[in-house]
């Protein structure tokens, strides 16, 4: 296999891994979502900022590193950050 191979597959590994990480963080979005009737919990905020924080800056290595498109990095991303927003306003709703 040529060096352009392995660059292909080494690229999809790292997307397929951040996705899987991704997806992890939307599992913890989707079960706060579903606690909503249940008190505010700034622990479990702190640990999805936190993961996302932390998911960005792994982003912008892969971004830095060539093994990710810019552009498909804050995609990923802003996902996130988008589906916390929505998160936040539903529990300030539920509050409400």
């Amino acid at each position: 296999m040529n060096v352009s191979g392995v660059t292909e597959l080494l690229q999809e590994k790292v997307l397929r891994l951040l996705k899987d990480d991704m997806d992890k963080i939307q599992k913890l979005i989707a079960v706060q979502k579903e606690n909503l009737t249940t008190r505010k919990c700034p622990v479990y905020e702190e640990v999805l900022d936190t993961q996302i924080y932390g998911f960005s800056r792994v982003v912008d290595f892969a971004v830095r590193a060539g093994l990710v498109e810019e552009n498909e990095g804050k995609s990923l991303v802003k996902q996130l950050e988008r589906n916390l927003a929505l998160l936040y306003e539903a529990m300030e709703r539920a509050e409400g």
